[in-house]
């Protein structure tokens, strides 16, 4: 295993990180044991990053009991921001809401210091330096070791660096933004400011939330259980660009899924790509492609089917900045609209 450093951390972590999405009862793996065998399983292998969320059901729960005894070994991730009731006050990224969230994680977690604590999606009504105050409170107190962000535009990100720089707190150290052979849009600005500014990058979705697994096939109805709940498995865009993935594969002569995440690692700015495995079937089958390397003519050829800094349809969980949830924000008061 090639470990690689987390931005200017120092912290060394493996090129494929463990996400634990999937370890929470309700919507992933129901048997918190077999979730221990898999972590178990991974750290064996060398994997040393592990990716949580307050807001995955129990995967925190899940995760802190399997890492009893190996907590050392272990780089541990988490994040906070997204809503964890229906008091409007238990989500954001605000001081108020981080210092409690940050204790129950650690409850939760079973450990007394979160190696990389994030903020999980942008919190536009929160000031970026009342953030970034807390957060260094956190490191100073020794509970958080480095932070980062998930979601973050480019832009937004500058402007965390400069705050951070001008009012002396702690930066973020890392970002975690959506990348897969279908959603490159981040080579555009988000890989090339996180190399500007020293920024390790985690990527998440590298197998294009299941559509990369070669189980969701255009005019076929096999494993398409989760197209009900997900859009992006019933777009016909990004179904067509599968099979030309499929394709591209078997000439390869790999398995899809090795492809799609071999890719993901390549990109110099990618620090891990985040895999999310529900099963140990599914794990394994990502160990044996942790090795795996793309030729200069296979990335070509990827080039060809996706360009670079292109998208390919939208995730349905990639966040959306206020300027397009709200029409507010794009179109001037019907009263002030005069005619050109």
């Amino acid at each position: 295993m090639q470990y690689r450093t987390l931005g200017r951390t120092g912290i060394k972590v493996s090129p494929y990180a463990l996400g634990a999405l999937m370890f929470a009862t309700p919507i992933g793996n129901p048997d918190p044991d077999d979730s221990a065998r898999i972590i178990h399983r991974a750290l064996d292998a060398g994997i040393n990053l592990i990716d949580t969320a307050d807001a995955y059901g129990d995967s925190e729960e899940v995760v802190g009991a399997a890492l009893r005894g190996r907590r050392d070994d272990v780089v541990l991730a988490t994040k906070v921001s997204r809503p964890m009731g229906d008091d409007p006050n238990q989500a954001g990224a605000s001081r108020r809401w981080i210092m409690t969230a940050v204790e129950n994680s650690l409850r939760r977690l079973q450990t007394d210091h979160i190696d990389l604590y994030q903020i999980h999606r942008p919190d536009p009504t929160t000031d970026i330096e009342e953030t970034l105050s807390a957060l260094s409170d956190l490191i100073h107190s020794g509970k958080v070791r480095a932070i980062g962000t998930s979601g973050m535009p480019a832009s937004d990100l500058v402007e965390a660096q400069w705050v951070a720089e001008r009012r002396g707190l702690a930066r973020f150290h890392t970002e975690q933004p959506p990348y897969s052979l279908l959603t490159r849009g981040i080579e555009r600005e988000i890989l090339p400011v996180a190399q500007r500014y020293g920024v390790g990058t985690l990527v998440w979705g590298p197998l294009g939330q299941g559509l990369l697994t070669g189980r969701v096939r255009k005019g076929q109805h096999n494993d398409l259980r989760r197209a009900g709940l997900f859009t992006h498995l019933r777009d016909e865009r990004r179904l067509d660009t599968v099979e030309q993935f499929i394709s591209l594969a078997a000439e390869a002569d790999l398995p899809l899924t090795h492809l799609a995440t071999a890719f993901t690692i390549t990109h110099p700015g990618v620090t891990s790509a985040i895999v999310g495995p529900r099963t140990m079937s599914h794990l394994d089958d990502l160990l044996a492609g942790l090795d795996v390397t793309l030729t200069d003519d296979i990335l070509d050829r990827i080039d060809a089917i996706v360009a670079p800094g292109t998208d390919v349809g939208t995730l349905d969980q990639a966040y959306r900045p206020p300027a397009l949830q709200q029409a507010d924000l794009r179109r001037r008061p019907a009263h002030t609209r005069a005619a050109a």
